[in-house]
């Protein structure tokens, strides 16, 4: 199928973008490039022989969606386009709620006219804000602790009324965890602007030496070791999901929800002895006050995908970190090297 892939030249995107040449489909990839480079296509046609086809633009400019979706001919949609730092979405929430809640606005206004009614929607599980009882399932009570999680909310919302109201769309919402890793080749990866908001890139940021050291937020949580635990995914896995999805979704009416996880939680530490491991090196950390509105522990409970998609988390902790960690050392500055 031809696909666009909105913020296709970011982390997810790109990898998934990838993937769907792997699979014979003709990815169409869509990207303001606010938090992304186009060095990475480059890279995706290194390693499938084929380049995608790339145009520069935003999912708010409607008479640009409404030529991509007539000319491209396109039959489904993957949205990636969003911002996504938390701490930044309570900062700025206008900027969340007008690139969020109103892009995927004018991209579903855009898709309707077009007659494309196939969207997999990339969500994620701040839609379940503090929840307490683990492990969590798609029927979990939703709220949100963040203008980001809001905007996601506000769009599942959004999708929910559509299917409603016209049984012709299909739409499937991915809530996934905590995205990691990178392509085994070293050759793509996780590239974020300033200081990472995450994790694992923060902890492969200080094995190269551009951090001093990881801090640590909290270590006195009801966890084994007193940090917070997460639920890890490896992006090539998280990539196969949006492709279980579009494959079991498209032309397959109302909205899905499928939370994408390993379904095992780690900790913080666990996670700095992992890529200590990977590098060779123990990796110093220094500990923190814990942050307001931070949880202790949150992970999914995949059943659900794999018994409907097919689909299951197969890459390990350790294989997250070695895979990272190819990429950052071969890359110190991400695309910019």
């Amino acid at each position: 199928m031809n696909i666009l892939v909105t913020g296709g030249t970011g982390y997810i995107g790109s990898h998934t973008s990838l993937r769907l040449i792997e699979a014979g489909h003709r990815p169409v990839l869509l990207d303001n490039l606010c938090n992304s480079s186009a060095t990475v296509l480059d890279r995706i046609a290194t390693l499938t022989g084929t380049r995608p086809t790339f145009i520069q633009g935003d999912i708010r400019d409607r008479p640009l969606l409404d030529r991509v979706l007539r000319e491209e001919k396109i039959e489904a949609v993957i949205h990636f386009a969003a911002l996504k730092a938390v701490g930044e979405s309570v900062e700025h929430p206008l900027a969340y709620y007008d690139n969020n809640v109103g892009g995927t606005l004018v991209l579903l206004a855009a898709m309707q006219a077009a007659g494309v009614r196939t969207l997999v929607f990339s969500s994620s599980a701040t839609v379940y804000g503090a929840a307490q009882q683990m492990p969590l399932r798609e029927d979990a009570p939703l709220s949100a602790t963040s203008p980001y999680g809001h905007s996601k909310l506000m769009i599942e919302q959004m999708l929910s009324d559509m299917a409603a109201a016209d049984p012709r769309w299909s739409f499937t919402s991915l809530r996934y965890f905590n995205p990691v890793g990178a392509h085994e080749s070293g050759l793509i990866g996780e590239a974020p602007q300033g200081i990472p908001n995450n994790l694992m890139p923060y902890i492969a940021q200080v094995a190269v030496g551009r951090r001093a050291a990881l801090r640590v937020f909290g270590n006195t949580y009801p966890t084994p070791d007193g940090t917070g635990v997460r639920d890890y995914i490896h992006v090539l896995d998280l990539a196969d999901g949006h492709l279980a999805a579009l494959d079991h979704g498209h032309g397959r009416p109302g909205l899905q929800v499928f939370n994408l996880g390993s379904g095992q939680g780690h900790s913080v530490l666990e996670v700095l002895g992992a890529f200590s491991r990977a590098c060779g090196r123990d990796l110093p950390c220094e500990i923190h006050p814990p942050r307001p509105g931070d949880v202790a522990s949150s992970w999914a409970d995949p059943t659900r995908a794999q018994a409907v998609l097919g689909w299951r988390a197969r890459r390990s902790l350790d294989q997250m970190c070695a895979d990272t960690w190819r990429w950052q050392s071969t890359y110190p500055q991400g695309y910019d090297a």
